[in-house]
């Protein structure tokens, strides 16, 4: 039995080598077949027998143009006033007259608290101002005679200095009861809620057969000012040069207030004013801007993406920034000639939004530059530009294209 197995084993042995070295072999045929003969040639897509033809691309075109330089920030859309109405009396509320959300000026009226209590008081203040002139007068002709029977020699010194005395406590008493009277007056006028400025109304915290107090802690109803409204957002202390120098310059810096999707710009205004110091732990500085918000789609404490025009460079050259590459000696693009070829061109970029670029050297108007397909270029390979007309589009963006787009550096 084992002599059987011994040369079972040994017949099996060579059919083991003889497929171990085909796998091999056909190892050495994969990697040899697959194995680029030029860098270029793998780069271009082709095996072993070299280049498959042009590389399919596209193109932008460089231009020519005006450039915006801004500096983006978040920012919180603050009220120029917010004031809490409240009743300044205690009573109850029996008249609303206003809606939510309602739109109002100075001196509207809101609401009417009770004002029967107060009219009373009124009355009952009047009524005592009333009796103590008749008393005032009186004491002042009984002054009036005692001086003359004073200088007739009929009457005491301390008779007519008794009288004096007492007409000047009329007369005091005659101010605390008109000062009465005005209190009074005053409270009854309270029970008339009246804005104490322009806004628009939120939503009321009382209805009406509520009593109100003036130690209540919610208030009737908040008005804000939206009729302009401000934004505050800050910016990085090493930006703040650029923005202090056309202040000082006298220039009007433009804002621009966006959504969080930065698709939709909600108002524009201007920068109003800088902080007067620098917050240490985080190394930013807040700025305020003004909005007319005319169309009034700015809310107090909505969050914004702020835009912040600092400058227009103008007539400057610009490229895509799609066509934008980097390396290890710096920043080039390939550029495509007459002949459909592509040079590796060296340039200096100077601003970006994310969208365009501003090229300070390297380029000039009417440059073509591959856009898409750069992966699978070097330079003096041809290529096939499948379509100028799409990518032409995307080097001449809009200007809510443009400001879409990142920070400029």
């Amino acid at each position: 039995m084992p002599d059987t197995q011994l040369s079972t084993r040994s017949r099996n042995l060579p059919r083991q080598w003889l497929i171990g070295l085909l796998l091999f072999a056909a190892l050495i045929i994969l990697l040899w077949w697959f194995w680029p003969s030029k860098p270029d040639s793998a780069q271009m897509g082709g095996g072993r027998f070299g280049d498959m033809g042009p590389v399919p691309v596209r193109v932008a075109t460089v231009n020519q143009g005006d450039f915006p330089v801004e500096l983006k920030a978040l920012g919180t859309v603050t009220a120029y006033n917010t004031v809490n109405i409240r009743s300044r009396v205690d009573g109850e509320l029996v008249k609303l007259l206003f809606k939510d959300g309602q739109q109002v000026k100075a001196g509207d009226l809101l609401a009417v608290i009770d004002p029967r209590a107060y009219e009373i008081a009124l009355q009952q203040a009047q009524g005592a101002l009333q009796e103590r002139q008749a008393q005032l007068r009186n004491a002042e002709l009984d002054l009036k005679r005692y001086r003359g029977l004073y200088d007739e020699d009929s009457i005491a010194k301390q008779t007519l200095d008794t009288q004096e005395a007492l007409v000047n406590q009329y007369r005091g008493g005659l101010k605390s009861l008109q000062a009465d009277v005005a209190t009074a007056r005053l409270n009854l006028d309270f029970t008339q809620v009246r804005a104490p400025i322009s806004g628009r109304l939120g939503i009321r915290q009382a209805d009406v057969g509520n009593l109100l107090s003036s130690g209540d802690a919610l208030p009737l109803v908040v008005i804000t000012q939206t009729l302009p409204i401000a934004v505050m957002f800050t910016l990085p202390e090493a930006e703040l040069p650029a923005v202090v120098q056309q202040l000082r310059g006298g220039e009007t810096l433009t804002v621009e207030a966006w959504d969080r999707s930065e698709k939709l710009k909600l108002a524009e205004g201007e920068l109003e004013s800088v902080d007067n110091l620098i917050d240490t732990a985080t190394g930013t500085i807040k700025l305020k801007a003004r909005f007319a918000n005319a169309e009034e789609l700015l809310f107090p404490n909505q969050f914004v993406n702020v835009r912040l025009r600092v400058k227009t460079l103008q007539d400057v050259t610009l490229m895509p920034s799609a066509a934008l590459q980097f390396g290890a000696t710096g920043t080039f693009a390939y550029v495509v000639d007459a002949d459909d070829k592509v040079q590796l061109t060296p340039i200096s970029i100077g601003a970006s939004d994310g969208v365009v670029t501003v090229v300070e050297q390297g380029l000039k108007p009417g440059d073509r530059l591959v856009q898409e397909g750069t992966d699978r270029l070097r330079s003096g390979n041809k290529v096939e530009v499948i379509s100028d007309k799409p990518a032409a589009t995307e080097t001449e963006p809009t200007t809510a294209e443009r400001k879409r787009a990142p920070r400029a550096e």
